[in-house]
């Protein structure tokens, strides 16, 4: 059995539900009473916000990579970031780490790809929606990434560090949330909504909504990560 290290606290209520995940995940697989053992490094969330408000994306990847390398020092042999911005700056990090690392972008994209999904919104914060980490990947397997209005990604951003990272689940900011999705439903006709932020699966829970499919990013990555455990 591998031994899996985590980068969480990015934020702290998704890395208590990729704690769940994993437990939950590895136990269907190996029902027998046993628990999996892995590493987890809770990081300081602020330090990567102020990287990533200075627009300091190798800072934001050194940062990342001084982590990690507590990582495999406690036994881990393979690692995942329990968090979706941080991505941004995956290639490098993944590159100049000391053991592989496994993406939520490409585990994200495995899985729309077995769906068949060729059009989905994409939900995240600010940085995440901004950015084209996401849509780079997507795009080579034919699947369209479409983001909501600036608007809507400013409402997204803002309730996503207000409310959801210090764990404030809202039913009328999840009503909001919704309303954004049926706007994009309506106009573009999307298939499913890539939950890319990792907390908005906290507050967005379910399979779908309104016949729009919702992707827990995080859930999948959980599911790649047990699955290198027992690879």
């Amino acid at each position: 059995m591998k031994t899996l290290g985590m980068i969480g606290g990015v934020g702290p209520e998704s890395t208590i539900d990729y704690y769940k995940n994993i437990i939950a995940l590895y136990r269907e697989r190996k029902p027998d009473g046993h628990y999996p053992q892995f590493v987890i490094n809770s990081i300081d969330l602020q330090k990567g916000i102020d990287f990533l408000e200075a627009g300091n994306l190798s800072g934001m990847a050194d940062f990342l990579l001084s982590e990690i390398e507590k990582l495999p020092r406690a036994g881990a042999e393979f690692g995942i970031i329990a968090a979706n911005t941080p991505h941004i700056v995956f290639d490098e990090v993944k590159a100049r780490s000391p053991i592989p690392f496994i993406s939520i972008v490409e585990a994200s994209c495995d899985y729309a790809k077995s769906r068949n999904f060729k059009r989905l919104a994409l939900f995240g914060t600010r940085y995440t929606m901004r950015a084209d980490f996401y849509q780079k990947v997507f795009a080579r397997e034919g699947i369209e990434l479409v983001v909501p209005e600036p608007k809507d990604q400013d409402y997204i951003h803002e309730k996503y560090f207000a409310e959801l990272v210090p764990g404030n689940f809202l039913p009328e900011t999840r009503a909001g949330l919704f309303a954004v999705a049926d706007r994009m439903k309506d106009k573009i006709d999307i298939e499913g909504v890539l939950l890319a932020g990792t907390e908005l699966a906290l507050i967005l829970r379910g399979d779908s909504h309104n016949g729009v499919a919702l992707l827990d990013t995080g859930k999948i990555h959980c599911q790649a990560a047990v699955k290198a455990m027992f690879s």
